[in-house]
């Protein structure tokens, strides 16, 4: 019994962890403006939508990868299942429930076409110094 009692508090001690570490991710990534190239490119302005995600995703795996995104991208795609399941479950019942993880997919969208800026800049960058060697 008190083994499943530490289980569960572990798990609930990580999942809020894991949700305020996406969050802070999410914070810096929204503060940044995204250059006209990427916007047109991913079709988003200022906000994004949740059913962006996908395909913003599928892009950035065109692009080289940078070994600092990686983890952060992962933990991203992680949070937006996360918020997928919630959709699916909890906010059919809880209205607010719904509005905040649409709006936290946006979010999460939004993520995703800035790492894509990033790597678009990694990858020019990666080209110019080719081009002078």
């Amino acid at each position: 019994m008190m083994a499943g009692i530490i289980l569960v508090c572990s798990v609930v001690l990580f999942l809020q962890f894991f949700v305020f570490y996406c969050r802070s991710l999410i914070a810096v990534s929204s503060k940044q403006v995204l250059s006209p190239e990427v916007q047109d490119v991913t079709g988003i302005s200022r906000t994004a939508s949740g059913e962006d995600f996908a395909r913003v995703m599928q892009l950035l795996q065109l692009c080289p990868e940078r070994p600092e995104d990686r983890k952060s991208i992962q933990a991203i795609g992680a949070y937006f299942s996360l918020l997928n399941f919630l959709r699916s479950t909890i906010a059919h019942m809880v209205p607010s429930m719904r509005v905040w993880t649409e709006s936290e997919r946006g979010h999460c969208a939004y993520f995703a076409a800035v790492a894509l800026e990033r790597r678009i800049s990694f990858s020019r960058d990666m080209l110019a110094q080719q081009m002078d060697a």
